[in-house]
This record gives C-alpha cells, structure tokens and sequence, in this order.
C-alpha cells in the first residue's frame, strides 16, 4: 500500500469514491459537484492537493487538502472504498495528510463533519482536531460540526 499525491488520470476515481461515500451516508450538494466535478480548478490549482491510497495498482483511498485562505487549509472528501474500511487506512491518510500540511508551512486545518459520523469525529479528535464554532461559511447543509487543528 502506498499513498501518492494527485495525478489526473485518478479524477474520476476520487469523485465517484465521494459520490458513493455521500450518497451511503448524506446526499451531494451542489458544492461536492462542482468541486468533484473539477478537482484541478477548485482544490490543485489553488494550491491544495489530493492523496491516493493505492493498493495492488487500485486505488482504496483518498483525501483532498483545499485552501480557504492564506495557510488555512479544509481537510475534505476523506474516502475509503468499503471493501477496505476498517484497515486503518484513515488513519494513514490523516497522517500523512499533517505531515504534508506542516511540512508546507500552513497554520491551521478546517474539517466540516456530521455528529453522526462518530468513527470519524473520533479520528479527528484522536490527531488533535478541537470543536469551534461553525461561523458563517459553512459550505455543507450536512455539517452540523467545524473542527479546527493548529499546525505550527
């Protein structure tokens, strides 16, 4: 298993892991389909990035890092194909999603979550994600939680 950084030929990979994650769980929003839609113009470009998990030359896993502002980055569309969930793969993701963000010299990390994704709120918790107050911008009719990490 090797967690690799965006190429494009993965695009369609990471939006219908997404789509079928949204779907078990919630519903997609307008928003999920303009960015999954286009993930070069609204997370690459800007200056984010996705990861892949990939596993015998399949991809089982992914993460995207999208920039709200200046060394403020949303950690979003974390996504682990059924078949793989409970390898701790998110775990390795979350991982390695932090080393990257430090070792890029960003401030802080934003998560928008679901209370009832409990699994998740406590991956979050478990790197050091706190509760804040979700303020205005809140991009997910869905998210009913903001978590913030500090990275320096």
């Amino acid at each position: 298993m090797e967690i690799v950084s965006w190429k494009p030929e993965y695009s369609e990979e990471f939006k219908q892991m997404n789509i079928y994650w949204l779907e078990e769980f919630f519903w997609v929003e307008p928003h999920d389909e303009e960015v999954l839609g286009n993930p070069e113009k609204y997370i690459i470009k800007p200056g984010g990035n996705i990861f892949f998990v990939i596993e015998d030359k399949e991809v089982i896993g992914c993460v995207a890092l999208m920039k709200m502002e200046s060394g403020i980055f949303e950690l979003t569309k974390m996504a682990v194909k059924p078949a793989h969930r409970g390898k701790k793969i998110g775990q390795q993701l979350m991982q390695h999603t932090l080393d990257y963000a430090k070792n890029q010299g960003w401030k802080k990390l934003i998560i928008y979550s679901n209370r009832k994704l409990e699994n998740a709120i406590h991956l979050y918790k478990k790197y050091g994600f706190i509760e804040i107050p979700m303020g205005e911008n809140n991009p997910y009719s869905r998210g009913d939680i903001k978590m913030s990490l500090k990275l320096s």
